[in-house]
């Protein structure tokens, strides 16, 4: 019969070499996380202004077609996301969660965004986020606009700032001052949550400087779109001829748990009634809403409900579609699928790249479009030569390379070419 004694010793020793296990288990993963944060993360290959002029002959040819029968005077990147922590007094800022280990998920989502934008050194992040902006904007072959998106803080329904369901905040003061800096190559797009007691004030005085683009996320922000409270905001916005691009289906790129219902297209009713233009952003390709229209039927696919909206005359004109996110793994379907067959839609839709998420290596998967007929196997490996040497160039040579797979059909380049502002 074993001691007591006996069954302690063995105790602490089980103890003792499962503390080791799990020290040298996090050493080697502390080893292993560099080479695991770049090949999940960004593209890191230095970029050069004639990067270009280096492609295979099959690469420099699909790039060409890229822009073959686009109103280059019309070209504009409509989804760039700017992000930050505060360097360089740019008043950015993320919540804790995201820089903190104690957060696993949230820690390493964040690390993979700040790889995909080329960000190496967190007390300069703010500005290498932009000067790797800069770079991809004076390098793009044919010249492009990239709209920077601020971001507003998430409001409760009594307008008080939530700190704490707030992932991410960019203020419309740095995002106005990038573009002026350079408004060759950038346009300003303000962020105002309709609940702030100066929202209306807020929409005017950015109209007041040219300002034409507002963006939302209202799972993220909080917002409801079919909220009478917003009638206000938006009979500002539409004094002003200000567009509102707005996400709408499920959102997984930052936490919008408890809040995915505010994606429902079918929300949209109410700007759109009001005379605001609304452009919807990735065309609510992802996820499920309750059906507004006949509540009985439930959870119905939210790009459905957005095809549904898109189909009701009265909102020709004043309802757009956004390509943004459709070539994500995520998204990469039968929405995709759709919106190649409908070419009588195509006037209605407008080209965003979400940036960073296409210089994110884990978020895309050429092969995953291969297999679901929406490219040739033949395209794949220059496709991937352009992605390792410029993102954003990429992101437009993959979306004129999709084609359906059921007919064969292709975006028209209409669908590349940006709304007047």
């Amino acid at each position: 019969m074993q001691t007591s004694t006996s069954k302690r010793s063995r105790l602490w020793r089980w103890l003792g070499w499962t503390a080791l296990s799990g020290f040298l288990a996090l050493g080697l993963f502390a080893l292993a996380w560099p080479s695991l944060l770049r090949a999940l993360g960004g593209a890191w290959q230095p970029l050069i202004p004639a990067w270009h002029a280096g492609l295979s002959i099959r690469a420099q040819e699909l790039l060409d077609q890229a822009y073959s029968g686009i109103d280059l005077t019309r070209r504009i990147d409509g989804h760039v996301h700017i992000a930050g922590i505060g360097t360089g007094g740019s008043g950015c800022r993320v919540n804790p969660n995201l820089r903190s280990p104690a957060h696993p998920v949230e820690f390493v989502r964040f690390q993979l965004y700040l790889s995909a934008a080329g960000v190496k050194n967190l007390e300069r992040a703010d500005e290498e986020f932009v000067a790797r902006l800069d770079e991809l904007a004076a390098t793009t072959p044919r010249g492009v606009r990239l709209a920077l998106l601020a971001f507003d803080a998430h409001y409760t329904e009594d307008g008080a700032i939530d700190h704490a369901a707030t992932e991410f905040y960019v203020p419309n003061e740095y995002i106005w001052e990038l573009a002026e800096r350079n408004p060759e190559r950038y346009l300003p797009v303000i962020s105002v949550h309709p609940y702030r007691a100066d929202a209306r004030a807020e929409v005017a005085r950015w109209g007041r400087a040219g300002v034409r683009m507002l963006k939302w996320l209202p799972n993220a922000m909080g917002i409801d779109p079919a909220s009478p409270r917003c009638d206000d905001f938006y009979d500002e916005m539409a004094a002003w001829d200000m567009l509102l691009l707005t996400h709408t289906g499920e959102e997984r790129a930052i936490e919008a748990a408890e809040d995915q219902e505010l994606g429902n297209p079918l929300r949209l009713r109410r700007p759109l009634n009001r005379g605001v233009r609304v452009i919807a952003a990735h065309c609510a390709s992802l996820g499920s809403n309750i059906d507004l229209d006949n509540p009985a039927r439930g959870q119905v696919s939210s790009f459905d409900l957005f095809m549904r909206l898109m189909a009701e005359q009265r909102y020709e004109g004043r309802l757009f579609g956004e390509l943004s996110g459709l070539t994500l793994m995520t998204r990469v379907g039968p929405a995709l699928e759709q919106l190649l067959d409908a070419g009588h839609l195509h006037g209605r839709l407008v080209d965003g790249s979400d940036y960073p998420l296409p210089a994110l290596n884990a978020a895309i998967s050429l092969g995953q479009l291969v297999s679901g007929g929406f490219i040739s196997p033949a395209d794949r490996e220059a496709l991937a030569e352009i992605y390792r040497a410029h993102p954003l160039a990429f992101d437009l040579a993959l979306k004129r390379c999709l084609r359906s797979p059921a007919s064969g059909a292709r975006f028209s380049p209409q669908a590349f070419e940006f709304l007047e502002l």
